[in-house]
């Protein structure tokens, strides 16, 4: 595949094909490691809510209409473009989003993943048959399409936080219309639109609204049946409160505190190398992040001298000039905020043991000891590569840290001993516990979200899906008279 979409000429997508700018202003997208221009997108006015809202209803009952096998032949086309331009695809991703070859390379790959389990949706069983108390009675419960699903998604994974979503809502039967982050608007949002009409998607399914004003266009408009958000808790919270007006479907998913625990007996070489990843990985501006180490007094200083040694050794600069392991943060602002947080930490007792060095939008990895509850890196999310060092003095102590944050996304834990490791994991109040594994992980097929501030509404991923995109309906049909 080649896409027809021209990064030089500002465009949105609306009913099957990109529309120049024309009047509306136009957004600038940069390479992250540069500055560098990549392209241009042309800002979503309110208009274009309207209309883009308007084709997607409008093309919606035709398509869930549509026989099962033809929607997941479409998706597997899809999946077949995808494979066949992944250079292509990692390469923008790398660019406008900063990830590394490796990150933005398995970013693609796991995106080519959720179309084909999208298109075995499409043929999934969407029903059950329940005994009435009645003769001749059959009761039906059908899963039906939500109908058109407004996608606000965001910029640190932006093809394959588009496509999990977007992907299973098109094999179910739903129409989309796509909110790009406004840094990625190409690879997560005009480019994947370009891909789906080359598969064969029908025009009006998948439009693309890049730029702010179309969020809350999107979640104001009432034919948008459900809105799915993926971004901060505050912007979150706004999210909700103006969809509960219409008293609109919602699922949000937001941000973790996530913590790794690392028990007495536990292997600390692996335990440290999965924490290091799950830290540092995607310059630790994924959600699933672990923002908190927390380690039993009696290893904490082996482990976080090897925690240390990990970060030392990871290579830091543009994607674009060779083998790094993490790019550019995403902007300046989230530099000098995760500068901030060691600073003010530093401020409060804690160490900075090694990194947390800026040069422009690179920031060394860093790992901070010393840190304590009440500090800003132990209480807020983090979203940059820098690991917070709690100790706990046992593992009661160490279990009321995990807990004690309004988050509740994802948390590991490392023991030697399986049942301890379970035992504790058992009592984590998040929606994923791993256990002698990294916090950050995720495989497509498997149900994905949180508790608490990480998230509301129906988890996504395989099966998962169809509750999320999907709406019972009881159908009763009396086969024969009524006996009285």
């Amino acid at each position: 595949m080649t896409t027809t979409i021209d990064p030089a000429a500002p465009a949105l997508f609306l009913d099957g094909e990109a529309r120049p700018a024309d009047h509306r202003d136009v957004l600038q997208v940069l390479d992250k490691s540069t500055g560098a221009p990549l392209g241009t997108a042309a800002v979503a006015t309110r208009e274009d809510v309207a209309a883009a809202v308007a084709g997607a209803h409008r093309a919606q009952p035709g398509w869930a209409a549509t026989p099962g096998p033809e929607r997941a032949a479409i998706l597997r086309r899809a999946a077949a473009l995808l494979q066949s331009a992944a250079e292509e695809f990692t390469v923008a991703v790398m660019r406008e989003s900063g990830a590394s070859r490796a990150d933005a390379a398995g970013e693609v790959a796991a995106s080519v993943i959720e179309l084909f389990q999208a298109a075995d949706l499409a043929t999934a069983e969407l029903g059950e048959i329940i005994p009435s108390a009645r003769p001749g009675r059959v009761n039906l419960v059908e899963r039906r399409p939500v109908g058109v699903v407004g996608l606000i998604t965001a910029w640190n994974a932006p093809l394959h936080i588009a496509l999990r979503v977007l992907a299973p809502a098109l094999g179910l039967g739903n129409a989309v219309v796509l909110k790009p982050a406004p840094p990625t608007p190409l690879v997560g949002g005009l480019m994947i639109a370009d891909l789906l009409a080359e598969a064969g998607i029908p025009a009006g399914l998948v439009q693309v609204l890049p730029g702010d004003p179309a969020g809350p266009a999107l979640v104001d408009h009432p034919d948008v049946n459900m809105i799915h958000f993926t971004g901060s808790g505050r912007t979150g919270r706004r999210v909700y409160e103006a969809a509960a007006a219409g008293l609109k479907r919602v699922a949000l998913e937001l941000g973790g505190n996530n913590a790794t625990v690392v028990l007495a007996d536990a292997d600390l070489a692996e335990a440290a190398r999965a924490g290091a990843a799950a830290s540092f990985g995607r310059q630790g501006q994924v959600c699933i992040a672990t923002g908190r180490h927390i380690v039993l007094r009696q290893v904490a200083e082996e482990y976080t001298a090897l925690l240390a040694e990990q970060a030392r050794a990871l290579r830091v600069g543009d994607p674009m000039s060779g083998e790094v392991d993490l790019g550019p943060m995403i902007s300046a602002d989230e530099v000098a905020r995760a500068l901030g947080l060691v600073e003010r930490s530093a401020a409060a007792g804690a160490r900075l043991v090694t990194g947390g060095e800026a040069d422009g939008p690179f920031l060394t990895p860093a790992v901070v000891d010393r840190v304590r509850p009440g500090m800003p890196l132990h209480d807020e999310e983090v979203f940059a590569p820098i690991a917070p060092v709690i100790v706990a003095d046992d593992e009661n102590t160490a279990l009321e840290i995990v807990n004690a944050t309004p988050y509740g996304l994802s948390a590991s834990v490392f023991s030697r001993d399986l049942d301890r490791a379970w035992a504790f994991a058992d009592r984590v109040h998040a929606g994923m516990v791993h256990v002698n594994d990294a916090s950050a992980l995720h495989e497509p097929h498997v149900p994905f979200g949180g508790v608490g501030e990480s998230g509301v509404g129906e988890r996504f991923g395989g099966r998962a899906s169809i509750d999320l995109l999907t709406e019972r309906r009881w159908t009763s049909l009396q086969r024969s008279a009524v006996v009285r």
